[in-house]
């Protein structure tokens, strides 16, 4: 797979089918590597006629980690971000995530794109429409929220999942993760595809920390709803009813913030992107490009 190198830091991505006249970026969730967008949704995008880009955010996969250590307090620290009372900054912020993105696109030579993020990925896409409009030819955000402390909250037992530290060893991470997606992936949750992509996912790289600084960036970023409020962008977002890590109320306040939004909620998601569900939301993404 390609790297570059752009703000300050080595980034992989990947290049599925051709043509940058109709590119989409596919922006992944919090501790979440590229293979994550699994490679049947992206030949489906593909087969629809789309350029798609992946690519490793930072501190996951095989992009670069970051070497300043992180907070003694994590919860706290992310609290005082939010608060506007923190007394240091993070080693980076989500404005700095989104211009990686962009950085992907240049290096493959696309002016404009559609750019897609689900989870922390739609976080990204919604400041890469806000810092980047004339970049951005639509906008989808799925499973994600406005940044709104308000709106969004995980269940106590999906916040258990993102709290609680996974096994060093294989199979330990892989027992972890198959019994974690169960929690958070809704009525279409299947334990043998999980752990089939749970040792990918080990193999390609393995950085517990990667999430907690990802945190902190997303903590950083505040409350976007009087951004979002500003944007010109065709947007869609999608949300699963059945979401317990990102509840629906927040796709609900993503969409009400950006004018004329599109808010497409699947009664039997929840929090993932599994294989009965790449037909309803590649075509639904699909057709907002086209509208676009």
């Amino acid at each position: 797979m390609p790297s570059i190198n752009a703000n300050g830091v080595s980034i992989e991505y990947e290049v599925h089918g051709a043509g940058a006249d109709r590119t989409m970026l596919l922006v992944n969730g919090l501790g979440s590597q590229l293979i994550a967008w699994d490679l049947g949704f992206c030949r489906y995008l593909v087969d629809r006629g789309f350029q798609v880009l992946t690519f490793d955010n930072r501190d996951v996969g095989l992009t670069s980690k970051s070497p300043v250590p992180l907070p003694a307090d994590l919860w706290g620290a992310m609290a005082s971000l939010r608060s506007g009372t923190a007394t240091e900054a993070p080693p980076y912020t989500l404005a700095d995530m989104a211009a990686d993105g962009i950085a992907v696109l240049d290096a493959v030579g696309v002016e404009r794109a559609h750019v897609v993020g689900m989870s922390m990925g739609g976080m990204i896409v919604q400041r890469m429409a806000i810092d980047h409009p004339d970049l951005v030819l639509s906008m989808t955000s799925i499973m994600s929220t406005t940044g709104d402390t308000a709106v969004g909250q995980a269940t106590p037992a999906a916040m258990a999942t993102l709290s609680t530290p996974a096994p060093s060893d294989r199979d330990g991470y892989i027992e972890h993760t198959v019994a974690n997606r169960q929690v958070i992936s809704g009525s279409h949750y299947d334990p043998e595809y999980w752990r089939q992509m749970a040792p990918r996912f080990y193999d390609r790289s393995f950085h517990p920390p990667g999430p907690a600084y990802q945190l902190l960036a997303i903590a950083a970023d505040g409350d976007r709803t009087a951004e979002l409020r500003q944007l010109r962008v065709p947007t869609l977002v999608i949300h699963g009813r059945l979401d317990p890590l990102v509840t629906l109320s927040g796709g609900e306040a993503t969409a009400a913030a950006v004018p004329g939004a599109e808010l497409l909620v699947i009664d039997e998601m929840g929090h993932d992107i599994h294989p009965p569900l790449w037909a309803p939301i590649g075509d639904a993404i699909a057709a907002l490009a086209d509208r676009a």
